[in-house]
């Protein structure tokens, strides 16, 4: 079976296949590989859109499974900002580096205990037939003060656990363990075997 990753987002691949890869019988693709497939708008007014929209699009276009995710960080303290808007918070092509800064700065009067944040993450997959199948994983945390850790992308390096460490210090195998992305993929997961089955 071949399964179509439904991102450019290189970090968003590479956990992605960190979490899925050992699925046996199953070959997965990147949209690197796939020129066909071009550039997909995520104007969706809901992460489940987003992702929907990635997975069905490219399923479609490719005639293959297709898995995508769209996900964000949400803070209490600025009404749930940044949300679908994460990888853009800075402006349309900013760097994580400048969408951090920006996320620092909007904090920088808020106490650590009014800091509280969660990243959500949808995964979605659709088949060519169109298909569709969803799981949602959420992690709960605060917004530190600096950046901390040189692992992951993203909001990780602002994203303070309940341990104490930021995302961006854990390694890859702990971050899959209790991230927003591991927790739906690994619920996706259940789903890719039941379908190998038919």
């Amino acid at each position: 079976m071949e399964i179509v990753i439904s991102t450019r987002n290189m970090g968003k691949a590479r956990e992605i296949l960190e979490i899925l890869g050992d699925l046996k019988d199953v070959t997965f693709l990147t949209l690197d590989s796939l020129p066909e497939v071009g550039e997909i708008e995520e104007d969706g007014k809901s992460y489940l859109e987003n992702a929907l929209k990635k997975a069905l699009y490219v399923a479609h276009i490719t005639k293959r499974i297709a898995i995508a995710d769209d996900s964000g960080l949400e803070v209490d303290a600025l009404g749930g900002k940044p949300g679908i808007h994460s990888a853009r918070y800075a402006g349309k092509d900013s760097s994580d580096y400048e969408n951090n800064i920006k996320l620092l700065d909007e904090l920088k009067d808020v106490p650590f205990s009014e800091r509280r944040a969660r990243y959500v993450c949808i995964a979605a997959l659709a088949t060519p037939s169109g298909e569709v199948f969803w799981e949602e994983g959420i992690c709960d945390g605060f917004i530190g003060f600096e950046l901390r850790g040189d692992k992951g992308f993203g909001y990780d390096p602002v994203f303070v656990l309940p341990s104490g460490r930021t995302m961006a210090e854990l390694e890859p195998w702990e971050k899959h363990a209790i991230s927003h992305r591991g927790k739906a993929f690994r619920k996706l997961r259940n789903i890719i075997e039941g379908l190998m089955k038919r």
